[in-house]
């Protein structure tokens, strides 16, 4: 076992892991941060986004003894007092989801996408979000919220 700090969402854990657990095992298990999806264990679909140290990552690829004195934030920390991060809501609002099973790791990437090109097109859009996959919704709308989402957060920083 090895012993791991990280912060997750704002708060600070402490932990011992095994040296081969993945990141989003060690979110889901030991943390209860099951918003956190697991959805192939290859890497492929993306649902398992998360941002380690503003980034965004497919946490099926990372070791947690990797996130060691990083800070995690999962899409259980990305609300604010109780409101909706713009990319929450532009989903729920433009309907950008069906299932909802990728729509975790789909928001994270696409908040990652928006704060590298805050007024991202269509195109750059579909481009930014190739890596997670959507097998309900044929990606129309959650262009549409991600766009919108893109302009509320212009205006909120404006």
């Amino acid at each position: 076992m090895t012993q791991i700090s990280v912060r997750v969402d704002g708060a600070s854990y402490t932990d011992e892991v095994e040296p081969r657990t993945l990141l989003v095992h060690y979110l889901r298990e030991q943390l209860g941060k099951v918003g956190t999806v697991v959805g192939c264990d290859t890497s492929n679909c993306g649902a398992c986004t998360v941002h380690l140290d503003g980034e965004a990552v497919k946490s099926c690829t990372v070791l947690a003894v990797q996130a060691a004195g990083s800070e995690v934030t999962t899409i259980e920390g990305i609300a604010q007092n109780g409101s909706l991060h713009p990319m929450q809501k532009a989903f729920h609002e433009l309907h950008g989801l069906q299932c909802g099973y990728c729509t975790p790791g789909m928001i994270m990437a696409s908040i990652d996408l928006v704060g590298d090109n805050p007024d991202p097109s269509e195109h750059e859009v579909r481009e930014g979000i190739e890596g997670n996959l959507c097998r309900c919704t044929g990606y129309q709308n959650i262009v549409r919220a991600v766009q919108q989402a893109a302009a509320e957060m212009r205006g909120a920083q404006a």
